[in-house]
């Protein structure tokens, strides 16, 4: 279809979807130098008042949430014909309806698939919002991250009861989203997640959770995205390494996403150095800290078991929430490393907090980029460093003591050692 050359101030390059109510191009920023996603509600719908609400609804609710998880709107503006934009993330990536048109995903994969969309729709359970139209085609892809899109459909939940227009997709859509009078809440959403996981093929151990998910009674599902995701993870720690787990997170209160899947008690360790379960990865322990951990929460491998990790620390089931407290997260994945280039440290921001300039380090045969954050609350410095491993990517989050100067992060890294994988 012939298209606008400019909206706004960006050139518009192609068409990249048209729906019912809007239609979304390729565009450029040239103040940017970047690609963006430049979303336009149709024109025939421009002068319905409830329609355009809701567009714009949606625009204000991406501004707000500002996560990574959830497609992010950088602008809005409105046409000379009086028609409402939003200037969103462009996913190179495409969209998992575009990747199962390719071809079933491998089982692990898809694992993580369903269980980083389960974390996107829990950002937005958390603001108390329901997307009621979660599908292949609203879950984006930018690198190896996953995205939540288009929530022209989604209301928050002091406004999603009450006479409400049918809105979702068949084969996705809980059973009571077809009544316009009903209460749709969380586990509407919860349904849909459960309907995407049968989808996705993922392992026939999770069948149960599924099942649960998509009961056709709202009271009988999980509770919201959260629960879902930690059903998930249950499954999923109860083969990788039976017996009592508990779950630890990692710089929490600095905002990260990342936690370790610790075993009960302390891991063997050697003389200062401790290893993950597996055994894929080892770091020489400072004086004094300890390691903890059996695996990556929400990252896998082939198997659909936890990608390799473990956090080290003087007290590693304190430094996810104690502010004081330092240590380190170290994480082992090959599905990054197909896909993200190791600078991908350098341009993830923490919120409150402001980044140097990254620097590269060669240290115990690894090539690693090396970003830092000086933050306001939580964890007052932030070190975050990825570098290539015998065909993986090695990550590691770092939380230095107090005064630690680049040369002492060095070292750390140093210590960082990749063994055969059997993955």
């Amino acid at each position: 279809m012939t298209g606008p050359r400019q909206l706004g101030a960006y050139r518009v390059e192609r068409l990249l979807g048209a729906g019912s109510f809007a239609t979304v191009w390729l565009g450029y920023d040239p103040a940017l130098d970047a690609h963006v996603a430049i979303k336009v509600l149709a024109d025939n719908w421009s002068h319905d008042l409830r329609v355009r609400e809701r567009f714009e609804q949606e625009a204000r609710m991406l501004w707000r949430l500002a996560d990574d998880r959830v497609v992010r709107v950088h602008a809005v503006g409105v046409l000379p014909d009086g028609r409402p934009y939003s200037v969103m993330d462009f996913a190179e990536g495409g969209s998992l309806r575009d990747r199962l048109a390719r071809g079933d995903l491998p089982p692990g994969e898809a694992l993580r698939v369903l269980r980083e969309i389960a974390e996107g729709v829990a950002v937005l359970h958390r603001h108390r919002i329901v997307h009621r139209d979660l599908t292949p085609g609203n879950i984006l892809f930018r690198g190896d991250r996953v995205l939540i899109a288009d929530l022209g459909l989604a209301k928050a939940l002091a406004a999603a009861s009450g006479l409400t227009a049918r809105a979702g997709t068949p084969g996705y859509m809980a059973p009571e989203q077809e009544s316009p009078s009903a209460v749709v809440d969380t586990t509407a959403d919860v349904y849909a997640l459960g309907q995407l996981g049968r989808r996705l093929r993922v392992p026939a151990r999770l069948a149960p959770v599924l099942r649960r998910a998509t009961a056709r009674d709202p009271g009988r599902r999980y509770r919201d995205a959260a629960a879902f995701g930690a059903a998930i993870d249950q499954v999923v720690r109860t083969r990788a390494a039976p017996g009592p787990i508990r779950r630890a997170g990692c710089l929490a209160a600095a905002g990260a996403v990342l936690v370790a899947v610790p075993s009960a008690g302390v891991l063997p360790e050697g003389p200062r150095t401790a290893a993950d379960r597996t055994g894929q990865v080892t770091v020489t322990l400072p004086e004094g800290w300890r390691g903890l951990g059996s695996g990556w929460a929400g990252r896998f491998d082939a198997e659909g078991r936890p990608a390799p990790a473990l956090v080290v620390s003087p007290d590693p089931e304190a430094w996810p929430t104690d502010p004081a407290m330092p240590g380190a997260f170290v994480g082992l994945t090959r599905g990054m490393a197909a896909v993200t280039a190791p600078d991908f440290v350098a341009g993830r921001p923490h919120a409150r907090c402001t980044p140097s300039p990254p620097r590269r380090s060669r240290q115990g045969g690894i090539d690693w980029v090396v970003a830092r954050f000086t933050c306001a609350t939580g964890k007052h410095v932030i070190i975050e460093a990825a570098g290539p491993a015998a065909g993986t990517l090695v990550y590691v989050q770092l939380a230095p003591p107090a005064g630690a100067a680049d040369r002492d992060v060095d070292a750390f890294l140093a210590g960082v050692r990749v063994t055969g994988s059997r993955r």
